[in-house]
């Protein structure tokens, strides 16, 4: 008994021969290489098929996006959980100081300059700080995530330009 199945690409129903199943063919109608699937056989046991369940799938999706999410939010944390209670308020305060230079930095590249002289003014009672977050931006390999789509040497000018504005 010849085998029948749709074509892939133009759905229309093509028969062969039971010894082609497992085997690659054209179709008689668009020449689409298709797959020629075994045949059943007597003893072979259907297999029951379901709908994908989309709202399942979105969850699923959800969820998938949260774990990398968090996972960035983990590998970017520089102290173990531990540490945590025992975190001064100068170490906040030296967070905040890294995010007003990346803010600072960030704001500068996309041209808001208005902004940028506002976040300047917050940094410049930090200039201790600011000057030694700088000097460790300038010297790592890897730029900050919110600065990486901005050019390495025009990062490099910027922080050096930063530099020389708090000295």
């Amino acid at each position: 008994m010849p085998i029948s199945f749709h074509c892939e690409n133009c759905k229309k129903k093509i028969k062969a021969p039971d010894e082609a199943g497992g085997k690659w063919g054209s179709c008689p109608y668009c020449g689409h290489r298709c797959y020629i699937p075994l045949p059943k056989s007597p003893d072979e046991e259907e297999l029951r098929l379901a709908p994908i369940d989309e709202l399942e799938e979105s969850r699923i999706e959800e969820m998938m996006r949260e774990t990398h999410h968090l996972t960035q939010h983990i590998l970017h944390e520089s102290r173990l959980p531990d540490e945590e209670a025992s975190v001064s308020g100068a170490a906040t305060d030296e967070r905040e100081v890294i995010k007003n230079v990346i803010l600072y930095l960030r704001q500068v590249a996309d041209g808001e300059l208005t902004a940028a002289e506002r976040t300047f003014r917050v940094l410049k009672p930090a200039k201790k700080t600011s000057l030694r977050i700088l000097a460790a931006m300038a010297r790592a390999e890897r730029p900050e995530p919110e600065l990486s789509d901005i050019p390495e040497n025009v990062l490099q000018g910027l922080i050096r330009d930063l530099s020389s504005k708090l000295s």
